[in-house]
């Protein structure tokens, strides 16, 4: 049993550091040489990127930050496999982690995940809003679930134009459109505090949603707000 904990442990650790890889700062750094987190909203995110960089920056940030989120659920199941390899060589007489466990350890590695992007490591924990990691781990938890976020986040954006405000309406919509595809008890805890950690994590746009003062895309933040 203490096997399979380690291993676990290691699983869950290693989600964390792909969701730390600072996508957005090292953008700053390598195009312009400057500290993103210093510019905008403070954040690391895609939406922080276009404001600072421009739409290809924001684009190549976007997709690598929601394909970390994949590869933290996609080695799950390889990490499951090799837990069960690594018994078999050493000949173990220990209780394999149980195939139910599964949808457990794929919810942890995800949230590890976004955790890792708003907390990362390399920045002394500070990070992005994990808007796109969430949208990546949800895409591959349940494509249904990630496409009907992703179309409600299209939806409020076409609508209102603040991406912020479509990002805290598709984090309030996840955890409904779970229970609506029937998704096992673990995702649908996930999504619930996932989309909870998403919308606190956007604190100060709320605050600028309902003073009026939130930009719409193309508009810019005159300085640091959030950090």
């Amino acid at each position: 049993m203490w096997l399979d904990l380690s291993l676990t442990t290691l699983v869950l650790i290693a989600a964390y550091l792909l969701g730390s890889i600072p996508t957005g700062y090292l953008a700053g750094r390598w195009l312009k040489g400057i500290d993103i987190r210093e510019y905008g909203s403070g954040s690391t995110g895609a939406t922080n990127v276009l404001r600072t960089l421009g739409k290809v920056p924001a684009v190549v940030v976007l997709l690598v930050d929601a394909f970390k989120g994949v590869a933290a659920i996609a080695a799950v199941a390889p990490a499951l496999k090799a837990i069960a390899l690594i018994k078999a060589f050493y000949a173990l007489d220990l209780t394999t982690i149980p195939a139910s466990w599964q949808p457990w350890l794929v919810a942890g590695a995800g949230f590890a995940a976004i955790l890792g992007h708003s907390k990362s490591i390399w920045l002394n924990f500070t990070g992005g809003k994990s808007v796109a990691t969430s949208l990546g781990i949800l895409l591959t938890m349940s494509w249904q679930v990630g496409l009907g976020t992703l179309g409600v986040f299209a939806i409020a954006l076409g609508l209102s134009r603040i991406v912020s405000l479509s990002s805290i309406v598709g984090a309030i919509a996840v955890g409904l459109l779970m229970i609506i595809f029937k998704q096992p008890l673990p995702y649908q805890l996930f999504a619930g505090a996932a989309g909870l950690y998403v919308i606190l994590r956007h604190g100060s746009n709320i605050e600028r949603i309902l003073s009026g003062n939130e930009p719409q895309i193309g508009q810019s933040l005159p300085q640091v707000s959030n950090k």
